[in-house]
């Protein structure tokens, strides 16, 4: 298991854009993501993502650590 990669919240919506999510709306510094099967998710648009949030997203879309950094 690898470290969590800093990264920022653009980057991440990239990255979950390959696993099928897409944008719904943005309201501030807050993007908005869904998923056909999966609960919706929301991102900061930070340049970095604090690491209990990226963990909690992670959890959230049932991903690991190596499968994110795949896609980034």
């Amino acid at each position: 298991m690898n470290k969590l990669p800093i990264v920022s919240g653009t980057e991440l919506v990239k990255a979950l854009c390959k696993l099928g999510y897409y944008v719904r709306d943005q309201k501030g510094s807050h993007i908005h993501l869904r998923h056909s099967t999966k609960r919706p998710l929301t991102i900061p648009n930070h340049k970095e993502i604090a690491r209990g949030t990226l963990r909690a997203i992670l959890k959230d879309t049932g991903i690991t650590i190596d499968e994110l950094l795949k896609f980034l």
